[in-house]
């Protein structure tokens, strides 16, 4: 009986070696030159050994896209249980996002590439199954302000999508601003300025739309910016991210 579980952890300590050395393999040499014959060889493993693990690079590039996801529960978790107002809450979340943004730009640039049609769709449905279990507890978190919302009429009745629909537009536009922003110069093109800022002002405007009390004014900068340094030391004890410099680097050219 003991043997049993002995052998599953030796598995995921096994497993967890192979994806840290994919890891760094990345960030040394990007994403595009990645091998899994390299891999193998750095992890001092037969390369038929990491095929037992995954069965393909994309099975292996989404099991550790999911691996740095799941590295965002602590900070949500900890916006999503903030007792502030649910409105600055779903802000935190967005913020945490930022934080992550800051700290592991390498973390988005691989989950781009991973949610690329080439890579998720040649995963195989068990990799990609395992993965949107292992992010749901993420989702569930921010669900649940909206669920919060809604019960104490911070939310309007009469904004009818159930939570699980109604995240993915703050969902969207947060992927979507931060897709434009890893792309050099995109951004500048539309002289769009702080894209940090530029999303908390797109995220009141939406909140805005469905009627999410206390309603905000975007327009002002000056408030904008003291709010969002307002709950980023009240949720998480630091001040507000700030633009990483390698925030507007391409990912098919980085290596960081």
């Amino acid at each position: 009986m003991s043997a049993c579980p002995h052998r599953q952890r030796e598995l995921a300590d096994r497993e967890n070696v192979f994806l840290d050395t994919a890891q760094a393999l990345i960030q040394r040499d990007g994403l595009l030159n990645l091998q899994m014959s390299r891999i193998a060889e750095r992890s001092r493993y037969a390369i038929g050994t990491l095929y037992q693990h995954f069965a393909s690079k994309e099975d292996l590039l989404v099991a550790l896209a999911t691996r740095n996801c799941l590295s965002r529960v602590d900070l949500f978790r900890r916006a999503a249980l903030w007792p502030g107002p649910t409105r600055e809450r779903m802000l935190a979340v967005a913020l945490a996002d930022l934080m992550v943004m800051r700290d592991k730009p390498e973390y988005f640039r691989l989950t781009q590439f991973v949610w690329s049609d080439v890579v998720w769709n040649a995963a195989s449905p068990d990799s990609r199954r395992r993965s949107l279990a292992a992010s749901a507890p993420l989702a569930e978190l921010v669900d649940g302000i909206v669920a919060a919302a809604r019960s104490n009429g911070d939310l309007p009745a009469s904004v009818a999508l159930e939570p699980q629909a109604l995240t993915i537009g703050p969902w969207s536009l947060c992927l979507g601003l931060h897709t434009l922003a890893h792309v050099d110069g995109m951004l500048d093109a539309h002289a769009a300025g702080d894209p940090h800022r530029l999303l908390i002002k797109h995220l009141h405007y939406l909140l805005n739309g469905y009627g999410w009390q206390p309603l905000f004014d975007p327009a002002d900068d000056t408030a904008v910016d003291a709010q969002v340094e307002r709950i980023c030391k009240a949720v998480f004890g630091t001040a507000c991210p700030a633009p990483s410099p390698q925030l507007l680097t391409s990912p098919e050219t980085s290596h960081a």
